[in-house]
C-alpha cells in the first residue's frame, strides 16, 4: 500500500464518527457485571476485555469471576446506541449518563 493512501485511510478512520452508547460486561453464571457508557463503544469494550485478561479490572468481583470461569463465560454487549448529532457544540456526556442510568434501573428490575 502506498504511503499516501495509507495516510488517507488513517485520516478517514480518525475523522469517522464513533458509535456512542451504553454497554454491559456481564457474567451470566454469577449475575455480576458492569454497565457503562462511552463515546466510543468498540474501544471501550476492547478496553474492558483487555483489563480483565490482564487481571487489572477495577471491579474486583468481576475480575474474580473472569479468573475462575474464563472469558468464555462473559458477554460483552452494546445495550443502546446514541445517534450522532450534527450540532458541532453538542456534548453527549449528559445524554450518555442518563441512558446508562436508565439501563441500570431497567436491568435491576429484571
Amino acid at each position: 500500500m502506498d504511503r499516501r493512501l495509507r495516510k488517507e485511510l488513517i485520516r478517514a478512520y480518525r475523522e469517522a464518527p464513533k458509535e456512542m452508547g451504553v454497554y454491559r460486561v456481564h457474567c451470566p453464571q454469577t449475575g455480576r457485571g458492569v454497565i457503562g457508557s462511552s463515546r466510543d463503544l468498540a474501544s471501550m469494550l476492547n478496553r474492558q476485555r483487555a483489563q480483565l485478561s490482564m487481571g487489572a479490572h477495577s471491579d474486583r468481583a468481576l475480575q474474580e469471576d473472569w479468573d475462575a470461569l474464563g472469558g468464555e463465560a462473559f458477554l460483552f454487549e452494546v445495550l443502546d446506541r446514541l445517534p450522532p448529532r450534527e450540532d458541532p457544540g453538542y456534548d453527549p456526556a449528559e445524554d450518555l449518563a442518563e441512558l446508562a442510568r436508565m439501563w441500570q434501573e431497567r436491568l435491576a428490575r429484571g
